[in-house]
């Protein structure tokens, strides 16, 4: 370990390590080796973490800060991290896996997120109310909820940051992050960016550990009003158990198996090559992967000879490497997962169409792109998240058929849906039981368009102008503007 990089957290301004010392290794899932240690924070690390936000939350220079200076450092924020993308993503990538050309765009297109927001600090608003009380004016005011707890996975880890720290910062309040254990150093290495950008201290904290001791104080503590959560289901359900003794509001954005489908008048060209990036594009390691592929009969073989050929060519290897196409997974628990689900696939009947198994000749938690041809809708892995690169067909032959299947789900995150007809493509959209629905596009992202699931993908929405308003919360102000003194009520009139 002598040789490893040495990480710390960032509380109250200062880096530290864990109270206690602890620590434990990340690993680059290109070889499995261990290239980094991060601190393993106890529960009094992530009470003292609170605790600084609480202070710079009401008594720190942030509290006297007016909307616009927020602002201000909000878009600081976003010039710091777009100059420092480049060294960012690599670190990403060496952590997670996740292809360098995506990490490296990701991180310079999310300072978009961040200038977003600083306009949006000074933008929120209250109201006056045309009461029904003579000689009253009342109005409504918007103030910050309090310290944020933000809980992000390891994939996507800066964007999924930023949707939280953006709207979180720009109403005002103050927040500690705790990164995944299986990806932290680009959190940390984003925490350099808060006091260059001018961020008091304690006002932004990122504590990193396992899910108990770390997650769970955090999530439970008695300080935290909001609590935005970004993972899987049964995470997402301990989650809920830990707010309910400080009544925190909550936010989940969780995972999803998403449906794309194709009808026989699509662009095929289109069709499949949206396909393809919707599943095979971070090795499948996205929530919102369109792994339920649903063609229509008449289309069906020509769209998978199509999409097979191209599977089949995806150069798979270093995700640092420029010419690499597809990445590794993150963790030796999704191979495993992939793999068990993969055969249980085939021994119900599904036919494996390309790949299946390993990379042949690769170290590293490498996956083959995958297709499996699926005779039934109840077989397993139709809904089952595998959360990497393997993708589900089936066929349809109309529209109430395909809706009826697509709905079938306990996931409701995300859709796509390939037609030329427009009429359909509202009317498909509105059936679609999900958050976000893509009409001949898929993946698609903006700071603008708010994202979010329903069902066991979650509750709530991130990013957009909404979001800001979700970490705030309304104070109403009377006001008697009568100059009559108020009559004593123990007196007869």
């Amino acid at each position: 370990m002598t040789n490893l990089m040495k990480y710390q957290m960032l509380i109250d301004g200062a880096w530290v390590d864990a109270e206690d010392g602890g620590c434990f290794e990340t690993v680059d899932p290109t070889n499995n080796m261990p290239w980094a240690t991060v601190p393993e924070a106890t529960a009094a690390d992530v009470d003292r973490a609170v605790k600084a936000a609480e202070r710079a939350m009401y008594d720190g220079p942030w509290a006297g800060m007016t909307a616009t200076e927020r602002g201000k450092c909000l878009r600081r924020l976003g010039d710091l991290l777009a100059g420092k993308s480049e060294d960012l993503g690599r670190i990403e990538t060496r952590d997670t896996g996740k292809m360098f050309s995506e990490t490296r765009w990701q991180a310079k297109y999310i300072a978009e997120f961040f200038h977003f927001y600083a306009g949006a600090a000074d933008k929120i608003d209250g109201k006056t109310l045309p009461i029904d009380k003579p000689d009253m004016f009342v109005f409504t005011d918007r103030e910050p909820l309090g310290v944020v707890a933000a809980v992000v996975p390891w994939n996507s880890q800066l964007f999924l940051s930023a949707v939280k720290i953006g709207p979180a910062l720009a109403a005002g309040n103050a927040i500690v992050l705790k990164a995944s254990e299986f990806g932290s150093a680009s959190m940390l290495e984003f925490g350099r960016l808060i006091a260059e950008a001018g961020i008091p201290d304690g006002v932004v904290n990122i504590v990193t550990g396992h899910g108990d001791p770390c997650g769970k104080t955090l999530t439970s503590h008695p300080l935290v009003a909001r609590v935005s959560f970004t993972g899987g289901p049964s995470a997402a359900a301990h989650v809920i158990r830990n707010t309910a003794e400080n009544f925190a509001e909550i936010s989940l954005e969780l995972g999803g198996k998403s449906p794309f489908i194709v009808f026989g008048d699509a662009d095929l060209e289109s069709a499949v090559n949206g396909s393809v990036a919707g599943i095979f594009a971070a090795a499948g390691q996205s929530c919102v992967a369109g792994s339920r592929l649903y063609l229509h009969e008449s289309i069906a073989d020509e769209f998978l000879d199509k999409m097979v050929k191209i599977a089949r060519g995806i150069k798979i290897g270093d995700p640092q490497a420029e010419d690499t196409e597809m990445g590794p997974l993150c963790t030796p628990a999704q191979m495993a997962h992939i793999e068990a689900q993969v055969a249980l696939a085939q021994a119900e009947g599904g036919q494996l169409l390309t790949g299946g198994k390993r990379v042949a000749g690769l170290d590293g938690l490498f996956f083959e792109p995958t297709i499996i041809d699926c005779p039934r809708h109840d077989m397993t892995i139709v809904d089952t998240e595998l959360f990497g690169p393997v993708l589900s067909v089936l066929r349809f032959r109309d529209e109430d058929e395909v809706v009826a299947h697509a709905n079938a789900s306990k996931h409701g995150l995300a859709a796509g849906i390939f037609t030329r007809d427009s009429a359909r493509s509202i009317r498909m959209a509105r059936r679609i039981r999900a958050g976000i629905i893509w009409v001949n596009t898929y993946r698609v992202i903006s700071p603008i368009a708010e994202f979010g699931g329903m069902k066991t993908s979650g509750y709530g929405r991130e990013s957009g102008m909404q979001a800001v308003y979700d970490y705030t919360r309304p104070k109403t102000v009377w006001m008697n503007l009568s100059a009559t003194p108020i009559a004593n009520p123990f007196q007869p009139r």
